[in-house]
């Protein structure tokens, strides 16, 4: 690629979908923004936008080269701040993934991180797919199960989360408390949709319970809890989630097995920057006392 300013320009465009607001942001006529991005498409040979009334879509490619872009960016700003001295300036936007099951915990922390660095723009997405660090989908994720073992990254050991197995009380009234595992296959349970999941809690259900035993069905975890707590049958929720709850019965101390391992994971090319450093050591203290 020839021309940076082209490329930072599509970057904008693709953020913030308009090229009034990429022209602010830049301090440059709209023109001029449509202008590179005429040029971009036509040395790249490929549509980056979508043009319609409300402003700009990236296409594939252009949500592509805003993934490289994003990446570049912020390892220029490391550069920069590397050369003025200012590493310790927390700023910018902070892009943080983990699955949506963690939001409730997650996004009280990332208000209370964003009140200690005001400068910071946080973006939180959730979801289940693996957003790709090294095309700078984020900054920081926060992952569940095994040790990520991809090459480029840092992976953290955060915290263990401790499930138990609970029933709701209208559950139990109904069908009585099971008298431990050899019990099982007289009561019905919640699980997830595929019999095939990582989280450890979910092979021990799969090895433990007769799948036709598992009657709610979910590949949600949320939606999962939630069924536990209205009656539908015996399920994992956290220790933290059931302490807050009275309406749930414990039906079998948590095991150490069950517990679900939490990963911090960032970039090699990032994993230095300020405000990556300024959010990894919050989260580890906070975490330490109790918060998630």
């Amino acid at each position: 690629m020839q021309n940076w300013d082209e490329v930072r320009t599509a970057f904008h465009v693709a953020r913030l979908g308009t090229v009034s607001g990429a022209a602010d942001v830049l301090g440059v006529h709209h023109a001029t923004v449509i202008r590179h991005i005429d040029a971009l498409e036509k040395q790249l040979g490929v549509k980056l936008f979508q043009r319609h009334a409300r402003g700009y879509t990236p296409t594939e490619a252009g949500t592509d080269l805003l993934r490289v872009a994003q990446a570049t960016e912020d390892q220029f700003g490391q550069l920069v701040s590397r050369i003025k001295g200012q590493g310790a300036d927390v700023s910018g936007e902070l892009v943080v993934t983990s699955l949506a099951a963690l939001a409730p915990r997650i996004a009280p922390l990332l208000a209370a991180f964003q009140e200690e660095h005001s400068k910071v723009v946080v973006r939180y997405l959730t979801g289940d797919r693996l957003f790709r660090l090294e095309y700078g989908e984020a900054h920081v994720a926060i992952r569940a199960g095994a040790a990520p073992d991809q090459p480029d990254n840092v992976a953290q050991a955060l915290v263990d989360q401790a499930m138990g197995l609970y029933a709701s009380k209208s559950y139990i009234e109904k069908h009585g408390m099971p008298d431990g595992p050899g019990d099982f296959a007289q009561h019905r349970f919640v699980g997830h949709e595929n019999p095939d999941s990582r989280a450890p809690f979910f092979r021990w259900l799969g090895q433990t319970v007769p799948r036709e035993n598992i009657v709610f069905r979910s590949d949600d975890i949320q939606a999962l809890g939630i069924a536990v707590c209205s009656g539908a049958g015996i399920g994992f929720l956290t220790v933290q989630d059931a302490a807050a709850r009275s309406d749930l019965v414990q039906i079998a101390e948590p095991q150490a097995e069950w517990a679900s391992p939490l990963w911090l994971v960032t970039h090699v090319d990032l994993h230095r920057t300020s405000k990556v450093q300024a959010l990894v050591k919050f989260l580890k203290a906070h975490i330490k006392d109790g918060y998630l």
